[in-house]
């Protein structure tokens, strides 16, 4: 082969490898530029939320060993009062679904291997 074959072939190797570092700078900076709009949207969402929790922000909380007695005692009795509200409300609809079981019409039922033309009482 003569010397200016293997020039050639260099040229078009170096060639090629600049165009695939060209295509992957610009893959590379379009996935920069995506993601700094991203990080720009961000900022902005979270600066309005850091403006949305100043005027939502809780009640500062304090230590029951810092307040008053009485006020925990209320509270406490308050939380009491919710969760027995809740267990009875739980308690009356097992109540309610076990009285459901309990005066069920079995007459009425139909059994999986009864067609559902033909009742158990021979009725059709």
């Amino acid at each position: 082969m003569p010397w200016w074959s293997w020039v050639l072939i260099w040229v078009l190797l170096v060639l090629a490898m600049l165009g695939m570092l060209a295509l992957f700078g610009w893959w590379l900076f379009r996935k920069a530029m995506t993601a700094f709009e991203a990080l720009g949207e961000l900022t902005s969402k979270l600066e309005l939320l850091d403006a949305a929790s100043d005027e939502v922000s809780p009640r500062h909380f304090t230590n029951a060993i810092l307040r008053d007695r009485a006020e925990v005692q209320e509270a406490h009795r308050v939380l009491a009062d919710l969760r027995a509200d809740r267990k009875r409300v739980r308690r009356e609809s097992r109540l309610a679904r076990g009285k459901l079981l309990v005066t069920a019409d079995l007459r009425k039922r139909t059994f999986p291997w009864e067609s559902s033309a033909t009742h158990s009482d021979g009725r059709t």
